[in-house]
C-alpha cells in the first residue's frame, strides 16, 4: 500500500475562556464574567505555588512543556495555538501525519484554565444550575461548529450534551448543534452524581435521537471521586488509576442492561481510557451471559440480551484508544481489531503529539499492514462516516508508509497467526501461548 490514512479519535479544541462570552446567550454573560474572575484567581494562585495544581508534572516535564528556547520562544506555544486556530491546527496535524480528527473540548490539559462556561466540556459538571450548564454547552458547540467549518471534512466535532440535568433541553441542543455542522457525536458525563444512572429508561430519548442522527455517544477520561483521595503523597496515582474505571463505567451500564438491544444502531465510544481492560470485560460479561459455573447461583445475569455482550460490543462500540500501547496491541484479537481507534490526543502532553511519527514506529513496527490501517484510520471511517475520497489526498501528502513504521508483513503475519486464530479464547476454545506484547 501507499501511505496510511491516519485519523485521530481524540483531539481537543477550544478558545481562551473570555472568547466564549461572544457565543453565550446574553442573559448568561454577567454570570460568566463572575466565573472568569474566579478562574483568574485560580490562575494567580497556581503561578504563586507550583504545588497548587497537581497536573503540572515534574521539573523535566515543566521544562519540556513550559520552557523556552534560546530566543525566548515557548517550546509548545505555536503548536498549542492550534487548540483554537484552524490554520495552525491543520499544520500540526500535517506534521503528525494525521489526515483527520475527532474533536473534543478542552485544549489545555496542563493548567486547566481554558474550559467552556459553567462546567460544559468533555466531562460536563455544572458549576451553577442545569440551565447555565446547558447555556455553556451551547456556547462551546457554536464555537466548535465554526472551527469544523474552517476545514470541511477534516474534522468531526462533538456536541457537548449535559443530559443528566435538563434532558429535554439537551436533546434540543443535540439537534440544533448537529444541524449547525457538529456531526461527530455527543459527549455525556461519565459520572451522573445524584441523577439516575444510564441503566434508566429516562435517557431513551437521547439514545433514540443519537440513533436517528447517527451520532455516537462518547465518554472521555477525566472523572474520578477526587474528593475521596485527600492530599496525602501518592493520591494522584489513585486518580490516575481510577479515572479509567469511571470513564468506562457507563459502557457496561448500557451494554449489560439492554440499551443496545433496544437501539441496535446506536454507537458508543470510550475515549482516552486505554483499551487494555476491554478483553477482560468481554470475557467476564460473556461468562455471565453464558451462565458459567460461577454465575449459576445468580438470577438474571443475561437480562434482556438476546446476543452475547461481545457481539453487541462488536456491532455498536469502539474504543478511542489514544496513545495506544504495545500491551493493548498485543491483545487486539481479544479486544477486536475493528474496535480500536488510535488517537494522538492533540494538544495534550499525555498524547503522542508532536512526536506521533516516532510513537507509531515504536508501537506498530510488527503489526500487519492491514490491521494497522484499520486501527489508524479505517475503523474511524466506518464509525464516524469520514469521506475517504476527500481525505485520501491529505493522507497521500502527510501520512506515514509501512516502510516508515518498519513493517514487513512477511515477518509480521506469521508471527501473529496463532493469536489471530485464537481470537477470543473463551469463545474459540484455543489458546495462543505466551504473549508477544513485549517482543
Amino acid at each position: 500500500m501507499g501511505r496510511y490514512l491516519v485519523i485521530s479519535s481524540d483531539t481537543h479544541a477550544g478558545p481562551n475562556s473570555p472568547v466564549y462570552r461572544d457565543y453565550l446567550d446574553p442573559k448568561y454573560r454577567a454570570a460568566f464574567d463572575e466565573e472568569l474572575a474566579e478562574r483568574q484567581a485560580l490562575i494567580d494562585k497556581r503561578r504563586e505555588s507550583a504545588e497548587a495544581s497537581p497536573f503540572v508534572g515534574d521539573d523535566e516535564f515543566k521544562e519540556e512543556w513550559f520552557g523556552v528556547d534560546d530566543e525566548g520562544n515557548s517550546l509548545h506555544e505555536i503548536g498549542l495555538r492550534g487548540g483554537w486556530d484552524a490554520v495552525t491546527r491543520d499544520t500540526e496535524l500535517d506534521n503528525d501525519g494525521v489526515a483527520a480528527e475527532v474533536v473534543f473540548p478542552g485544549p489545555d490539559a496542563a493548567t486547566g484554565t481554558m474550559g467552556a462556561p459553567f462546567g460544559a466540556g468533555f466531562i460536563p459538571v455544572a458549576t451553577r444550575d442545569d440551565d447555565h450548564l446547558l447555556a455553556g454547552a451551547r456556547a462551546y458547540n457554536r464555537w466548535a461548529a465554526e472551527l469544523c467549518a474552517a476545514s470541511p471534512g477534516r474534522r468531526a466535532g462533538l456536541i457537548v450534551a449535559p443530559i443528566v440535568g435538563d434532558l429535554d433541553g439537551a436533546v434540543a441542543e443535540i439537534r440544533r448543534a448537529h444541524a449547525e455542522g457538529l456531526t461527530g457525536g455527543i459527549i455525556i458525563p461519565p459520572r451522573w452524581g445524584d441523577h439516575e444512572s444510564y441503566t434508566s429508561y429516562r435517557y431513551d430519548p437521547v439514545w433514540a435521537t443519537c440513533e436517528e442522527l447517527s451520532l455516537p455517544v462518547h465518554c472521555h477520561s477525566g472523572p474520578a471521586p477526587q474528593e475521596e483521595y485527600g492530599e496525602v503523597p501518592g493520591w494522584m496515582s489513585v486518580y490516575g488509576y481510577e479515572t479509567i474505571f469511571y470513564t468506562a463505567r457507563p459502557l457496561w451500564f448500557m451494554l449489560l442492561t439492554g440499551v443496545f438491544e433496544r437501539y441496535p444502531r446506536l454507537k458508543m465510544a470510550v475515549t482516552e481510557a486505554g483499551c487494555y481492560w476491554v478483553s477482560d470485560l468481554l470475557w467476564r460479561a460473556d461468562m455471565m451471559a453464558m451462565r458459567e459455573h460461577g454465575m449459576r447461583k445468580m438470577v438474571g445475569t443475561r437480562g434482556t440480551l438476546t446476543m452475547l455482550p461481545s457481539e453487541y460490543f462488536d456491532r455498536n462500540i469502539k474504543i478511542g484508544a489514544s496513545n495506544t500501547r504495545r500491551r493493548e496491541l498485543g491483545r487486539r484479537y481479544e479486544i477486536g481489531v475493528d474496535n480500536i481507534m488510535w488517537g494522538n490526543d492533540f494538544p495534550h502532553p499525555e498524547g503522542t503529539w508532536p512526536y506521533t511519527r516516532e510513537f507509531l514506529k515504536s508501537r506498530f513496527w510488527d503489526i500487519p499492514v492491514d490491521e494497522t490501517a484499520r486501527i489508524l484510520g479505517l475503523n474511524h471511517v466506518d464509525f464516524y462516516g469520514f469521506d475517504v475520497d476527500l481525505l485520501q489526498p491529505i493522507a497521500d501528502r502527510v501520512g506515514p508508509t509501512p516502510e516508515d513504521l518498519g513493517q514487513d508483513d512477511a515477518v509480521s503475519v506469521p508471527k501473529w497467526a496463532p493469536f489471530k486464530e485464537a481470537g477470543r479464547p473463551w469463545l474459540t476454545g484455543l489458546e495462543a501461548g505466551a504473549s508477544l506484547t513485549d517482543t
